[in-house]
């Protein structure tokens, strides 16, 4: 089984791709690695060299198999915001509730209330850097639901459901959720070849 270190300081992210891709990968954090004081700087203009960012430093610090991801929520009333501001849309200390909160605030009367949740991966294998994304379509709530997952998924619902992330069983979320489809990308282009 192949073994990546997972370019992220955010547990959740990590248990949950522990989680999506237990039987296919084995998913080191950076604690796990021995790297929990290593900083990650996110200073790209878009998701995709975000995540670039993220891999390319672990990489070099380490010169093993990595990846790591950035994930935006894209609401169409705000033009895309918060985009690669998502984890950090309220301010710099990236508190997820008031994250939540502005994000309500600014969508306050708003009817058209469709969004995306956006992931990019960055994969760094044998030397060479691989992309994979995910997209999930949905609405933004009129208020938070749910206790389950993290960040925005209390008022994120995704099409053809009713019930936002937060309220989503796991094993749901995980079959449809944009960070899983980036990881099964990344799993099927690894199994497609002689890496796993």
């Amino acid at each position: 089984m192949h073994t990546l270190i997972f370019a992220t300081t955010n547990t959740h992210k990590v248990a949950e791709v522990k989680e999506i891709a237990e039987a296919q990968l084995r998913i080191l954090s950076l604690k796990d690695a021995g790297y929990s004081n290593l900083i990650l700087e996110e200073t790209a203009g878009t998701l995709r060299g975000n995540a670039q960012q993220k891999a390319q430093t672990l990489y070099d610090l380490t010169c093993e198999d990595c990846f790591a991801e950035d994930t935006g929520l894209e609401v169409d009333a705000l033009h895309g915001a918060p985009g690669i501001y998502t984890a950090r849309y309220a301010g710099a200390e990236g508190d997820p509730v008031k994250n939540v909160q502005k994000l309500l605030d600014e969508m306050s009367g708003v009817t058209v209330r469709t969004a995306r949740f956006r992931t990019v991966i960055a994969l760094i294998v044998q030397k060479a850097m691989y992309f994979f994304e995910g997209t999930v379509e949905g609405r933004i709530a009129e208020q938070p639901r749910g206790t389950g997952g993290f960040g925005y998924d209390p008022v994120f619902i995704p099409d053809g459901y009713d019930q936002t992330f937060a309220e989503l069983v796991p094993e749901i979320k995980n079959n449809l959720s944009h960070r899983s489809q980036a990881v099964w990308k990344m799993i099927v282009f690894l199994k497609s070849d002689i890496y796993i």
